[in-house]
C-alpha cells in the first residue's frame, strides 16, 4: 500500500498543476498523431482552460482570464479540425463525433454558469467564445444525426 502510495502520489500531484502556457498546452496537443485522441485531448484542454479562467477571474486578474478563455475557443476549434481530418462520415462512425458533442455540452454548461457570475463588462470574449463552442456542438450533432450517405 505504501509503494502504491509513492508510485501514484508525484502522478497526481503533476497531474493537478497546468501544463504551462496556453500554448504549450496546445502544442502539446497538437503533438498527437491520432486525431480521435487529439480532438479527445484538445476538449479535456477545454476543460482545464475553462477551470484555469475561472480561478482567475476569481483571483482579479482579467488579462489572463482573456487568454485561457482565448484558449479554450482555440481547443474546441482544434478539436473540430482534428475530427475532420479523420475523413470519417459522423453518421456512420459517430463514436468520437459523440464524445465530442458530449463534452462540448458540459463546456457549454459550464461556460454558460461561469458567464452568470462575470460582470456585464467583462463578458465580451464569453460571448464570443460561447458562440464559437455552440456552432461547433451544433455542427457535430447535425452531422452525428444527418442522414447517413
Amino acid at each position: 500500500m505504501k509503494l502504491a502510495v509513492l508510485l501514484f502520489a508525484p502522478l497526481l500531484a503533476a497531474a493537478g498543476q497546468s501544463a504551462g502556457t496556453p500554448s504549450e498546452d496546445l502544442a502539446h496537443v497538437q503533438s498527437e498523431g491520432n486525431p480521435e485522441r487529439r480532438s479527445r485531448a484538445a476538449l479535456d484542454n477545454a476543460e482545464e482552460a475553462v477551470r484555469s479562467a475561472h480561478e482567475s477571474y476569481v483571483k482579479g486578474d482579467v488579462a489572463s482570464t482573456s487568454a485561457r478563455l482565448e484558449e479554450v475557443e482555440q481547443s474546441v476549434e482544434l478539436a473540430d479540425s482534428a475530427l475532420k481530418q479523420t475523413g470519417k462520415n459522423p453518421s456512420r462512425n459517430p463514436k468520437y463525433f459523440k464524445q465530442a458533442e458530449l463534452k462540448s455540452r458540459g463546456l457549454l454548461r459550464r461556460l454558460d454558469a461561469f458567464r452568470e457570475e462575470m460582470s456585464v463588462a467583462d463578458r465580451e470574449t464569453m460571448d464570443r467564445v460561447i458562440g464559437t463552442v455552440q456552432r461547433t456542438h451544433d455542427a457535430w450533432l447535425d452531422g452525428i444525426m444527418g442522414k447517413k450517405k
